[in-house]
C-alpha cells in the first residue's frame, strides 16, 4: 500500500481531551490491547498519559491469536506497575480473573476504606484503540448489555459510567483513540487488517494484499491449509491474491478475477479467525 494510512476523526481529539479531564476521577486504568497485535494496538500516548495510575492490561480476542505469541507477550508486558491478563469475551476465558486482579492492584486503597468503615467502589477507566473490544469486555464483565458494542470502529463516542456492584467496581467506558500519525505504516496496515480503521477509507484490495504479504511470511501453512494454494518467492502478493480468488471461483464474466469480493472474503475470514490463530506482531 503506497498511500499512507491516516485516520484521526475529530471525535478522537475530543475523546482524548475528555480522557485527560476524567483521569483524576478514577483510581486505576484498564488498558485493552488486541492479542493479535499487542504492541501495534497500544496507543503510544497512553504510556505517559497514565503514568502513576495503577494499570491492568488485558489482551483481548485471545481465541483469534497465536497462543504461543500470547504467552510471549504476557511475559513481555508484565512489569511491577502493570498486571497482564489474556482474555476472550466470546469464550469467557480469563474474564473471571479481572475482578481479583483489580482488588490486588487496589489492595492498599481498599484496606484504607475498610479501616475507616467505608465501602466504596473502585473506579476504573477502560481505554484502548478503536474496535479493541472495550464495550464487549464491559458487557461481559458486568453480565449485561450496558455498553453499546459493535464489530466496527468508532461506535462509542462519549464517556459513560457503568456500575458493576457485584464486583465492587465502577467502569468508565471511553471511545477508542488512535494516534494522530502512524510513523510506521506497517503498524497502520496491521491495525487496518484488524478492523481498527474504517474500511471505507481504505483500498480493500491493497489492504488484503498487504495482509497476505504478512501471512505468507509468518503463517504460510495456515494460508495453504485454508485456501489450498501454492506460491513461489517470485509470486507477488497480488499474484497470491489472484490464485486464492481463482481457487475460490471468484471470477467475473470474461474470466477476470473479482478483486472486490476476494478482498472482502480475505479480510472477513482473517478477522473471524477462519484462517487460523494468528498474531501479526
Amino acid at each position: 500500500m503506497d498511500k499512507q494510512i491516516v485516520w484521526y476523526p475529530g471525535h478522537m481529539t475530543r475523546a482524548k481531551r475528555k480522557i485527560q479531564e476524567d483521569l483524576p476521577l478514577v483510581d486505576m486504568v484498564i488498558e485493552l490491547l488486541d492479542a493479535r497485535a499487542p504492541i501495534s494496538s497500544r496507543n503510544p500516548s497512553f504510556t505517559e498519559l497514565f503514568k502513576g495510575k495503577p494499570t491492568l492490561t488485558l489482551l483481548t480476542k485471545c481465541s483469534l491469536a497465536d497462543r504461543r505469541a500470547v504467552s510471549r507477550y504476557v511475559n513481555l508486558l508484565k512489569s511491577e506497575e502493570h498486571m497482564v491478563i489474556p482474555i476472550d469475551c466470546k469464550t469467557g476465558m480469563g474474564v473471571k480473573n479481572v475482578a481479583p486482579a483489580i482488588r490486588e492492584l487496589m489492595a492498599e486503597k481498599l484496606a484504607r476504606y475498610a479501616a475507616k468503615g467505608m465501602k466504596k467502589p473502585i473506579r476504573a477507566m477502560v481505554v484502548g484503540i478503536t474496535n479493541v473490544g472495550k464495550s464487549t469486555f464491559i458487557n461481559t464483565f458486568a453480565g449485561s448489555k450496558r455498553a453499546k458494542a459493535e464489530d466496527r470502529p468508532g461506535v462509542t463516542r462519549h464517556n459513560q459510567w457503568i456500575p458493576v456492584p457485584a464486583m465492587g467496581v465502577e467502569l468508565l467506558d471511553t471511545p477508542g483513540v488512535l494516534w494522530h500519525k502512524f510513523e510506521d505504516q506497517t503498524v497502520a496496515k496491521k491495525l487496518a487488517a484488524l478492523g481498527a480503521i474504517r474500511d471505507e477509507i481504505l483500498d480493500q484490495i491493497e489492504l488484503s494484499c498487504a495482509l497476505l504479504g504478512m501471512l505468507r511470511v509468518s503463517y504460510p501453512e495456515l494460508l495453504t491449509a485454508r485456501y489450498k494454494v501454492e506460491w513461489t518467492e517470485e509470486d507477488s502478493d497480488y499474484d497470491l491474491f489472484q490464485k486464492i480468488a481463482r481457487k475460490r471461483g471468484f471470477i467475473r464474466a470474461g474470466a477476470e478475477v473479482d478483486d472486490d469480493r476476494t478482498a472482502a472474503v480475505l479480510l472477513d475470514e482473517f478477522r473471524g479467525g477462519k484462517i487460523g490463530e494468528i498474531t501479526l506482531d
